[in-house]
């Protein structure tokens, strides 16, 4: 999607231009992530005998997560694609800072 923006300095009107407005969730680059259950959640903390708040972590603010509907200490399941190591998984404990 395409949108006009039109930029000022002074007295003097610069021309507009056309600024792609670029969907950051979908993008190729960014990983999928979802929120575990909190079934998961429990079974992912006791599997590997941690606490929430010793995962990595991810703000509740992050852009990737913000269509989740997350709250702090939710665990969020990222999955990325790579050529080298096919399908890799991380976990990260959501924090509200």
């Amino acid at each position: 999607m395409w949108s006009r923006v039109q930029i000022s300095s002074g007295p003097f009107i610069i021309k507009t231009k056309m600024v792609n407005k670029i969907n950051q969730v979908k993008h190729n680059l960014i990983p999928l992530h979802e929120k575990l259950s909190e079934k998961d959640r429990t079974a992912l903390l006791e599997k590997y005998n941690i606490e929430s708040k010793e995962l990595p972590r991810i703000s509740i603010k992050d852009v990737a997560i913000q269509h989740l509907d997350v709250k702090e200490k939710d665990v969020i399941k990222i999955t990325r694609k790579s050529h080298t190591a096919g399908t890799t998984t991380f976990y990260r404990g959501v924090v509200n800072d």
